[in-house]
């Protein structure tokens, strides 16, 4: 399964470019102009089947983001999230601009990503559904964090403050203040090529 729902991965360094255009030989170089203007950038860009393709073979941490508050309570699974700052304490995620999860946590003001443990495919996949009415949180193990998300059993959950979230494309950045830390896992739950995966051994 893919996690489009309501997420999409992120773009990250040391993705292979994909271009329209042919590959070039082994030993060519390749020059890159500096002519610039929304036209070329367009006619230049791949596709975006090429773009999701290129995308897929990243090996990404999955997460679920929560949040809860005024709008209420919700979570959703997401790939796209990254550290952006050790002082202060700052992370992003990414969440699609018209999604349930990106307006709850705008009207919030606070949200939880909860890194998941490769035992738990089956609550990415819960948190993954197609209908966002639905209640994932209903019977599950979970706690409100201090600063009111709700931080999953058995996950690592950073508790933030949101900071900021401006319009990408499609998503939103999200970034948020970490405020608080709850739990720790040894062996996280990862995605890549569609599928769920777990770490191997450690190379030497």
């Amino acid at each position: 399964m893919d996690l489009e729902h309501e997420s999409i991965t992120g773009v990250a360094a040391g993705v292979p470019l994909a271009t329209d255009g042919p590959d070039p030989s082994p030993g060519e170089t390749v020059s890159v102009s500096s002519e610039s203007g929304a036209g070329r950038d367009e006619a230049s860009a791949p596709s975006r089947e090429r773009f999701v393709a290129a995308l897929r073979q990243l090996a990404q941490t999955v997460t679920i983001v929560t949040t809860d508050g005024p709008a209420g309570r919700h979570g959703a699974t997401v790939s796209a999230f990254c550290s952006v700052s050790v002082e202060p304490p700052t992370l992003l995620v990414c969440l699609h601009a018209d999604s349930r999860i990106a307006c709850d946590v705008l009207a919030n003001g606070r949200f939880a990503v909860n890194l998941l443990a490769a035992s738990q495919s089956s609550l990415a996949s819960r948190f993954a559904g197609s209908d966002p009415s639905a209640d994932r949180f209903a019977g599950l193990d979970w706690v409100h964090a201090p600063n009111g998300s709700p931080a999953l059993g058995e996950a690592a959950a950073f508790d933030c403050t949101l900071l900021d979230a401006p319009r990408s494309g499609s998503h939103r950045i999200v970034t948020g203040r970490v405020v608080a830390l709850a739990g720790r896992i040894a062996d996280p739950l990862l995605y890549r090529d569609g599928r769920y995966r777990r770490l191997a051994a450690d190379l030497p």
